[in-house]
């Protein structure tokens, strides 16, 4: 694989999505708010696990500023119980059809399932966030080359032997991550990256992995970050999964500073307060400009 060249994280680029959607990236922060359908998820389990009360959640983080809205069925909590593809999809499909008729959403599947990723598609999801990175599923690259879907790709390093360097621990698993995109014939433009924080990461590597964030932008792509709730927050803060929105929203500010495009959150509200003062610092420190 050729040397990628690192991308100017705040220039315009647009993001090709399935059925023909797309999302600009770059000048200003775009939210991913979450729904998930389980009732087992680390910090909200349970509250959105019927149909109605998804779709009403959904609704409502639309209107507080996300741009995309990521349904997931399945747990991914360390230690959660494993659901098949078929519960999986009981779940989340009848979400997505339902979302699918409202105007102005774009909606992504949180799965690593190819059969429930094409069933969501087929459904109206424009984006598939695959947390293992496209290795846990042999024909989910493919599929999502021949849907044209919008790609999340995560480190994970779950069962993985991590690189003593946090940044090359990174370069290394994304690198691979990205090989099997281009393989597969995924689109560059459909691709993004995701450090995967939380995954088998343990608080310094965490901490270490948001200090230096962009250097991640060395692999040529944009990236979602996707901090919210979680433990190593907790580790210094104090707080229970529930109530680490405040600590969330620092991150978020944080990662956009460093170059996140995307921001993926349970919290939508106040993170797009948060992120509206970040976004209007980069314009006036000259980091935003137009192509």
């Amino acid at each position: 694989m050729n040397k990628p060249e690192s991308i100017d994280p705040f220039l315009p680029s647009i993001w090709k999505l399935a059925h023909g959607r797309e999302i600009e990236l770059g000048p200003r922060a775009v939210l991913m708010g979450i729904v998930n359908v389980t009732p087992d998820s680390f910090s909200d389990g349970g509250l959105h696990w019927d149909r109605d009360a998804a779709i009403r959640q959904a609704r409502a983080l639309h209107e507080q500023g996300a741009a995309i809205i990521d349904i997931g069925g399945e747990s991914t909590r360390p230690g959660a119980d494993p659901v098949t593809a078929a519960e999986e999809q009981d779940r989340v499909l009848p979400v997505i059809e339902a979302l699918s008729k409202e105007s102005g959403l774009v909606l992504s599947v949180d799965t690593w399932h190819a059969d429930t990723a094409r069933l969501a598609i087929q459904a109206g999801a424009h984006i598939v966030n695959d947390v293992s990175g496209l290795a846990g599923d042999e024909s989910m690259a493919a599929l999502i080359a021949e849907t044209g879907a919008g790609c999340i790709a995560m480190h994970n390093g779950r069962g993985l032997e991590k690189l003593a360097d946090v940044i090359e621990d990174q370069i290394a698993l994304l690198s691979k991550c990205i090989a099997r995109a281009r393989k597969a014939g995924i689109a560059s433009e459909s691709l993004l990256l995701d450090p995967g924080f939380g995954f088998a990461k343990d608080v310094e590597y965490n901490i270490t992995l948001l200090a230096r964030l962009e250097e991640v932008l060395a692999l040529g792509y944009h990236f979602v970050t996707g901090t919210s709730r979680k433990r190593f927050i907790g580790h210094f803060t104090g707080r229970d999964a529930s109530d680490r929105d405040i600590g969330t929203v620092a991150t978020s500010v944080v990662a956009r500073m460093k170059g996140s495009a995307v921001l993926r959150v349970h919290d939508v509200a106040a993170n797009a307060d948060a992120l509206a003062i970040a976004d209007a610092l980069l314009e006036a420190a000259g980091c935003v400009r137009r192509a």
